[in-house]
């Protein structure tokens, strides 16, 4: 593996932005951080000049299903009303419980394709399709792998089919966590289960056991909608997160996404526990579910990430979602400032996933590093880089994307996928998907 040295416009740190600053990269690693000149350069390294463009990290799409493209403009005779409809009358039927291996590849390829171009390096992938496993995650892993990607991989098992289903996604979690979660391991597993309204108490605690027993993270989806405290309440008397609580189930250990349908001592509550969160601005609108209350969980001291959740991937646009769309709600230009969004987008992010070593740019920091073209019509500066970042830049203005000290793309070209061969694949598997029996 050569070493690599950029040299930047700009180098985006924790701190802001330096101008005419770089990095040298060896191996896996960031080795030298500082001004372009101060960057040592060796015989046989490769250089990229990227003078014209700003250096930063990565982004972390903190929650992603990577199988949702097949949902793209699908057209179901299902009249979704409100957020159990969405799921009892469209989602399951027509597209979760129809995904086998084949989906599971092709979609896994265009997901990658999707994220590499957005300038995503690390994902957290949480598979829903209980007729794919046994054996999903390792179709999944040999593509993220292809691709270059740093993964997170997870299957989102329940009881929603049968118990013995349940058990089945259990098993698929655990086994491939046991086998990937190795130090330098470029993909590595998570378990993950549904929701209390899929899922009794004693299998939720014994996922929870499973994911303290192999020493990694478990995840769930919290309060979408109005529908799972409701329907907690009715069940248990208690909220959500006061059940998880009681239970033993909360800790710095446990990721929680969405969040939307939280009460001052849920939050209170998760903000105790040391439980991180992942918000996903714009599928939340997708599915009625509500705005969360995002501004609150960084008050309180909650490690939050962001997401795509397979929807809509280009991730400027969820980025410029989270920006927006809480000024509007809480009618405050000031809530959400797009340093904030971008601190979600990487080091947070980062930390989200249970890293810190990724999501930055600093000396002994993994390589996950991106440029991004700073051709805007107007300036950017240290006082309105974020904003320039967030509303004003996209997909097709990142250029470079390096994972762990390699290239996936150049000079705006993927070099590990095929972009053209993968999409007509995707068309035509999507074709017959979305013929109906």
């Amino acid at each position: 593996m050569a070493n690599t040295v950029i040299k930047g416009g700009f180098l985006m740190l924790e701190e802001g932005i330096r101008k005419a600053w770089g990095v040298r990269v060896e191996g896996h690693t960031i080795v030298q951080v500082g001004p372009n000149e101060s960057l040592t350069v060796s015989a046989g390294d490769k250089y990229i000049d990227a003078t014209d463009k700003l250096i930063a990290p990565g982004f972390i799409n903190g929650h992603m299903h990577m199988y949702g493209v097949l949902s793209h403009g699908i057209s179901a005779d299902a009249v979704v009303t409100d957020f159990t409809s969405f799921l009892e009358d469209f989602w399951w039927p027509y597209v979760e419980n129809r995904i086998d291996h084949r989906l599971v590849e092709i979609t896994t390829k265009w997901a990658c394709v999707e994220m590499i171009k957005s300038g995503i390096t690390t994902f957290m992938e949480v598979l829903e399709g209980p007729n794919s496993v046994p054996g999903a995650l390792d179709i999944e892993k040999r593509v993220v792998e292809s691709a270059g990607l740093r993964g997170i991989l997870s299957f989102e098992a329940c009881e929603r089919i049968s118990p013995e289903n349940g058990q089945v996604g259990l098993k698929e979690n655990i086994d491939f966590a046991r086998n990937n979660n190795k130090a330098g391991s470029l993909v590595q597993g998570m378990i993950s289960i549904h929701t209390l309204f899929t899922a009794g108490k004693e299998y939720i605690m014994q996922a929870k056991k499973a994911a303290d027993e192999l020493g990694c993270g478990i995840h769930m989806h919290l309060s979408e909608s109005v529908y799972e405290p409701n329907w907690v309440m009715e069940k248990y008397g208690k909220r959500p997160v006061e059940l998880y609580d009681e239970w033993g189930y909360l800790g710095p250990h446990v990721l929680a996404s969405q969040g939307v349908q939280m009460s001052p001592k849920e939050i209170d509550i998760l903000a105790e526990r040391g439980v991180r969160v992942v918000h996903m601005p714009l599928s939340n609108c997708e599915v009625g579910g509500g705005v969360a209350p995002i501004p609150r969980y960084l008050e309180k001291g909650v490690t939050t990430g962001l997401g795509t959740d397979g929807y809509v991937n280009n991730f400027f646009e969820v980025m410029r979602g989270a920006f927006l769309i809480h000024k509007a709600y809480h009618q405050d230009p000031q809530v959400m400032p797009a340093a904030a969004v971008y601190d979600t987008a990487t080091a947070q992010g980062a930390r989200a996933m249970g890293r810190d070593d990724i999501g930055t740019i600093k000396e002994g920091a993994l390589a996950d590093i991106i440029t991004i073209g700073l051709d805007t019509p107007t300036p950017i500066n240290e006082k309105n880089v974020y904003d320039q970042l967030i509303l004003f830049r996209n997909p097709e203005d990142v250029c470079e994307v390096m994972v762990n000290g390699v290239l996936l793309k150049e000079q705006g070209k993927l070099l590990t996928l095929d972009e053209a061969a993968i999409k007509d694949e995707l068309r035509e598997a999507t074709e017959t998907f979305w013929t109906f029996s």
